[in-house]
């Protein structure tokens, strides 16, 4: 199965961000972590790489519904979205939640996974696509 739903936008790095941020909300989701993959490998390892950052989005509604059926499935939440650049594009990528209700192993995360997923695809559709 695969894991990541993705797009390429000819949108700045910052711009994508501020942008992915705005849709995962009009989705019902909040960002509750960010974690700088650039500035913390530079400060941590003396690394260079490309922007890189993580958000880890919850839709509490979902994430109660998922939790009520599984309690476990709290290990596997948030869902993590990568901004990254990718030279004269950028890259925005989800964790698909259909790969999240697959490893749990509980069907009833099915329908609550496709609605997740159906609402990060709506975000993600909201950047413009590289041209």
């Amino acid at each position: 199965m695969e894991y990541a739903m993705t797009a390429r936008t000819g949108a700045s790095f910052a711009e994508a961000s501020t942008r992915i941020r705005e849709a995962l909300k009009a989705q019902g989701f909040g960002v509750l972590t960010e974690i700088d993959v650039q500035a913390t490998l530079r400060e941590k390892l003396g690394e260079q790489m490309e922007e890189y950052v993580i958000l880890g989005a919850c839709n509490p509604p979902l994430a109660h519904r998922a939790l009520s059926a599984d309690r476990a499935i709290g290990l596997l939440l948030p869902c993590n979205v990568v901004v990254r650049g990718a030279g004269d594009h950028t890259v925005v990528q989800a964790l698909d939640p259909r790969a999240i209700a697959a490893v749990s192993g509980h069907p009833e995360l099915t329908d609550i996974a496709e609605d997740a997923a159906a609402r990060i695809q709506a975000a993600l559709d909201t950047l413009p696509a590289v041209t």
